[in-house]
């Protein structure tokens, strides 16, 4: 079982897919799955997914919006703890490795997040 699950809901973002997917399989923590939610698209997205093949786990649902794809992942991860990425953003290689390091020192928390940048 990952200690995190790493999930991506999408809609049409074929253009962006393959910088957010490169930057979770680029961690330094290695200790996750990665489930990217198809909230049906309609452009090339699900060609592209495909080319991740077991490195990614997709699945494709009827369009019901984002909160529904985000739902969907949760409802499917294995993890212990969640991580929510956009598909048109990008994680930093030591992201995740940053926040367990904090879970594990601070077992009391229970929601961690960072600050984004443009």
């Amino acid at each position: 079982m990952p200690e995190v699950s790493v999930v991506i809901p999408l809609y049409n973002k074929g253009p962006h897919i393959a910088r957010a997917l490169n930057s979770v399989l680029a961690q330094t923590f290695q200790d996750f799955e990665v489930i990217v939610v198809d909230d049906g698209s309609t452009d090339r997205t699900p060609f592209l997914l495909e080319r991740y093949g077991r490195a990614i786990r997709t699945i494709r649902k009827r369009n019901g919006g984002t909160p529904s794809a985000l739902n969907e992942g949760i409802r499917q991860a294995r993890g212990e703890w969640i991580a929510w990425l956009s598909a048109d953003d990008a994680f930093l290689p030591e992201k995740l490795a940053k926040q367990m390091a904090y879970a594990e020192a601070h077992p009391e928390c229970a929601l961690i997040y960072t600050n984004w940048f443009v």
